[in-house]
């Protein structure tokens, strides 16, 4: 941690950025093989160990609103990554994470009131329409179960926003993210316990990768940056996430999108750097996704 204190701060948040998509998309090649409730299982089994090992959260002394505060936190983190991972399944994972951030950035908007951020909203949306097709692809032969686990995960996404401030004013450092881990890994576990058997090597090397590099990792990374950032700046950086999840897709799983499919995509991330950006008012640290 003390030799990352001395890296720009931008330069740790649009690391973990990449590192969370980069993630995404090795998910998606284990997803075809032992499903989203098995990929989803083993990330959050394998970042959870990790995770109790280094903050070592206490089980005792917590009152019975933290402990609500936080079970909500962990259903929250485990239904958004069951459903993102989902959606990967059907979409590509640019468009997926498109389509999910429209959960935290209309949180942003409703809470700021301001009419520009509404206006974004709305500029957003029209991406959404054009990344998804819906203009182009016939209604009937659009990818309905795709988009709407994108969309739940959003808002599972913005659920999660809310549940992480409230955990971060309830528990010290990660420990409350470390507690919130066990009950999304607990949540999840019957989703994916049916692929245990199928678990092999090289899955279970994947399954490592995917813990460090979207959860580990980006949660390291945001806090040691978080102490020197502006939500502003964090805010604008977080926004590039579905062009870095397009990038992802082209460089890991060779997905291409078109090019309607690129202008949803700047709309939303213009939406995004305004309202998370110019029009940031709370803790960045509660914008932490997927």
């Amino acid at each position: 941690m003390s030799r990352l204190s001395s890296v720009p701060a931008p330069l740790l948040v649009l690391a973990g950025v990449v590192s969370v998509q980069f993630g995404g998309a090795l998910a998606a090649t284990l997803v075809p093989e032992i499903g989203a409730g098995g990929s989803v299982v083993m990330r959050l089994l394998f970042a959870t160990v990790i995770l109790v090992a280094i903050a070592r959260p206490r089980f005792r002394g917590h009152s019975r609103r933290a402990w609500l505060t936080v079970v909500g936190f962990g259903l929250a983190l485990g239904l958004m990554n069951f459903t993102f991972y989902g959606s990967l399944a059907h979409l590509p994972i640019g468009v997926a994470v498109t389509i999910e951030f429209l959960g935290p950035l209309l949180l942003a908007a409703v809470l700021s009131r301001r009419l520009l951020d509404l206006v974004a909203v709305l500029a957003a949306a029209a991406g959404v329409l054009l990344i998804s097709e819906a203009l182009s692809v016939p209604f009937a032969e659009l990818d309905w179960a795709g988009l709407g686990l994108a969309a739940t995960a959003g808002a599972f996404w913005a659920a999660y926003i809310i549940f992480s401030g409230r955990t971060g004013a309830e528990f010290d450092k990660l420990e409350g993210l470390a507690l919130a881990m066990i009950v999304a890994t607990v949540v999840t576990l019957p989703l994916g316990i049916a692929s245990v058997p199928e678990w092999d090597a090289s899955t279970l090397a994947r399954g490592l990768g995917i813990a460090v590099l979207s959860s580990v990792l980006p949660y390291s990374l945001e806090l040691v940056a978080l102490r020197r950032l502006t939500a502003k700046v964090f805010g604008i950086l977080l926004s590039l996430e579905p062009a870095v999840a397009a990038l992802a897709g082209l460089l890991v799983l060779d997905q291409v999108l078109h090019g309607t499919q690129l202008a949803g995509m700047a709309l939303v991330v213009l939406a995004s750097a305004i309202v998370l950006g110019l029009g940031a008012r709370k803790d960045p640290a509660e914008s932490t996704g997927s």
